[in-house]
């Protein structure tokens, strides 16, 4: 085999399309035979604290890129965030504020190098060069597409077809993305399936620029917990890399059975071969998917909080859902002498994030105390010894005066 095969066969693995594909190709030999790297590029808009594992997925083919010895370029996207993404959406994300985007920016780059070996990864944030632009060069990017080709996009096309307003502001950001394929010259730009139209513009505007055209990559977008909507922090399905052990793995038990095979091939380390039989044993039924679904949920946990975290997780995982216990590592709310109204009780004690969802997680029968569940909205809460208070699958508190 050689180099380029062996390199190609690697980069190519569980990728959703490449294009041009020979063009890939050509610059890959290329690289090879003058051992210059390619600089492969992808960004992420800090528009939420945290990374999960559905931005993992990218993260995890740069780093096979990376100890190929290629040059890795993440930019976090302080400016285009202020913007907004439209791929995927019916209508207009929420405006945030710049102090805000930077706030989630300070986690960002710890937690790429969760994957990633810092030592070997560019990144800059692109208010680097967008701060600079006057109106003259707005107006310059701006002419470099026209609006019957953004109206192309799909999303765009739908929101316009069934009269959903779409701001002139909307219309920047994937020019702004393409605008940061021109500022880093990158060679090839990786995002995920739905990002393909913002990848082609930076490819189409990086000649008119003097710089050489980018190939694409696109990767498989992972589906969420609840096995229907893409992963992310909006919709309340995802898994933080920053997720406590005995929460990562909770969390992953909760997939859907159809889910394992993807999950392990996307956002895991378990090798091919084991993967494989994972299909083969689904198919056939020769296993119980919660014990493959222990397998994956222990390897990601390791792979996020080092060897052992996964079967120390999946020892308590067993201990308070197969066999009826309680985590060791409860964390205590001390109530004091005063009865508590349950619903402010549930808030104050960071166990829902609103009145409204206690309320509703009481109506819904989640809450329970000391093994008994509330269902009095009024109920009022009077601690004279250590009690404990559960609220939905995973989340507990040791109630103490």
């Amino acid at each position: 085999m050689t180099e380029f095969e062996r390199q190609y066969s690697i980069l190519t693995q569980g990728v959703a399309e490449i294009a041009p594909e020979d063009e890939f190709k050509e610059r890959l030999k290329e690289s090879i035979e003058k051992t210059v790297p390619l600089r492969v590029k992808q960004g992420f808009d800090p528009t939420a604290p945290d990374i999960h594992l559905g931005h993992s997925v990218g993260i995890r083919k740069l780093k096979q890129f990376q100890e190929l010895g290629h040059q890795v370029v993440l930019i976090v996207g302080d400016y285009t965030a202020l913007v907004g993404d439209p791929s995927g959406r019916s209508s207009a994300r929420p405006r945030l504020t710049h102090e805000e985007i930077l706030e989630n920016a300070k986690t960002y780059q710890d937690q790429f190098f969760h994957i990633l070996d810092k030592e070997k990864t560019e990144v800059h944030y692109n208010g680097s060069w967008f701060d600079k632009m006057g109106v003259k060069d707005i107006i310059e990017l701006s002419s470099r597409y026209t609006v019957a080709r953004m109206l192309e996009r799909d999303d765009f096309e739908k929101r316009y077809k069934g009269g959903i307003p779409i701001s002139v502001h909307e219309f920047l950001y994937p020019l702004m993305q393409g605008y940061d394929s021109v500022a880093i010259k990158s060679d090839l730009e990786l995002g995920a399936t739905e990002q393909k139209f913002n990848l082609l513009v930076g490819r189409d505007i990086q000649p008119d620029y003097g710089v050489r055209q980018q190939v694409i990559l696109t990767m498989p977008i992972l589906v969420g917990l609840d096995g229907k909507k893409k992963m992310s922090k909006s919709t309340g399905n995802y898994v933080a890399l920053t997720d406590a052990p005995s929460e990562m793995f909770g969390k992953l038990m909760s997939i859907p059975d159809d889910l394992i095979v993807s999950y392990a091939e996307l956002t895991s380390d378990i090798p091919r071969e084991r993967i494989a039989e994972f299909r083969e044993q689904l198919g056939n039924g020769s296993v119980n998917p919660m014990e493959l679904k222990k397998e994956l949920a222990g390897a990601i946990t390791d792979m996020y909080h080092g060897e052992g975290a996964g079967a120390g997780a999946r020892a308590e995982f067993e201990n308070v859902f197969s066999r009826g216990g309680i985590p060791d590592d409860i964390e205590d709310y001390t109530c004091g002498e005063k009865a508590l109204w349950i619903v402010q009780l549930l808030k104050d004690a960071g166990m829902t994030k609103s009145n409204g969802e206690a309320r509703r997680m009481i109506e819904g029968g989640a809450v329970s105390l000391d093994g008994e569940r509330v269902s009095d909205l009024d109920a009022q809460i009077e601690v004279s010894e250590p009690m404990i208070l559960k609220v939905g699958k995973r989340r507990y508190r040791r109630l103490v005066r």
